[in-house]
């Protein structure tokens, strides 16, 4: 587990609940801390999901224990049965995630032996809520986390090594077994990604304005991971076929090269466009005019591939090279749909462009 905020904050949130049920006087205050523990979310609206949760399912935990004991009592067996029941109801009703918290409220309740069962249940019932309470509040005020920032750098980083890795692959100069590592370890901080943009699609906004430019940002963060998913896919392909990349004919290897090249450089220019560091009609004229048009580089590979099957040696395969090209042709359109959404987007909103991003670059 990596330090983080999240850390900083259930440790803060324990040390709340515990001093809260401590100066309230309520019975077994360490409980209160572990109901920190179980409420404490990576953002504030995520917390607020998960404190209806709770306590939706801490009032049915709460209401089948009071229940068993008044009618069935209180020992090993009416304890089992009690926390089966919960767990079939909380099933029933869809609320998968507060089920550990509301089994040790049910334990914590039926295991009270007091004379006035039911204020004592109550007290300890109420103890448990404190705990939630506590990390919703730390969750609310300690270090509100800045998906967007996060999600931004970790697209841009996730994107940079695999143009470094194309550039690379292209020229054969990378080691086999270190790029099919390094893949794996691309296609996990991919899966990193997403878990950020789901964070960042969880922040609220509390302004029409404000909702308006968190939905333009979430598509436009959507594409920048599709054409990272795409920029992977052609490495992969490179990878694969890498063999059959190194027979190819000289003119149709610097031809793939030079394409290549020209793709990684237009993906760099539009995470800078993006961030304000370019003009917005740059990329757009100029990746253009550096990028060979679709339907003249298909002409010319189309032609070269006939050429190469004609005179096909050495193990060289056309069908095998048309999933490179595939795959290619398939990443420069994903460039160019995510460089119409940024012109689109820098166009009404260039002003809400945060500066930190800058320096993510």
């Amino acid at each position: 587990m990596q330090l983080g905020a999240r850390i900083f904050k259930t440790g803060i949130a324990i040390s709340l609940a515990l001093f809260l049920a401590n100066w309230l006087n309520l019975p077994i205050p360490f409980m209160a801390g572990i109901a920190a523990i179980f409420a404490i979310q990576p953002s504030v609206y995520r917390s607020y999901l998960t404190i209806l949760d709770q306590v939706y399912g801490n009032l049915i935990g709460a209401a089948i224990g009071i229940v068993f004991v008044l009618t069935l009592g209180s020992n090993y067996l009416t304890v089992g049965l009690a926390a089966i029941l919960a767990i079939i109801l909380m099933l029933k009703l869809n609320l998968n995630n507060p089920v550990p918290l509301t089994l040790v409220t049910i334990i914590v309740i039926m295991e009270s032996h007091q004379e006035q069962f039911l204020q004592f249940a109550g007290l300890r019932f109420s103890t448990i809520l404190l705990g939630i309470l506590s990390a919703f509040i730390v969750n609310m005020i300690f270090l509100p986390p800045k998906y967007e920032n996060r999600l931004f750098a970790s697209i841009h980083e996730v994107s940079e090594e695999m143009i470094r890795w194309i550039r690379v692959s292209i020229r054969h100069a990378s080691d086999h077994s270190t790029v099919k590592s390094d893949i794996d370890k691309l296609s996990e901080k991919l899966d990193k990604v997403d878990q950020w943009y789901s964070f960042y699609k969880d922040e609220r906004s509390y302004t029409k304005k404000q909702q308006y430019v968190k939905a333009r940002k979430l598509v436009l963060y959507r594409q920048m991971i599709i054409t990272s998913n795409k920029s992977l896919e052609v490495l992969k392909r490179l990878h694969r076929y890498e063999n059959e990349l190194t027979i190819l004919p000289e003119q149709f290897h610097m031809m793939i090269q030079e394409h290549l090249e020209s793709l990684a450089s237009y993906h760099e220019q539009l995470y800078m466009k993006y961030v304000g560091k370019l003009r917005p009609e740059h990329s757009e004229t100029a990746g253009a005019e550096a990028l060979l048009k679709r339907h003249e580089v298909m002409d010319v590979f189309v032609r070269e591939i006939n050429l190469a099957h004609e005179e096909e040696s050495d193990g060289f395969s056309a069908y095998r090279l048309m999933h490179i090209l595939s795959a290619m042709l398939d990443y420069e359109e994903q460039l160019e749909h995510l460089d119409l959404l940024i012109i689109a987007y820098l166009n009404y909103h260039a002003d809400e462009v945060g500066s930190d991003l800058e320096n993510t670059i």
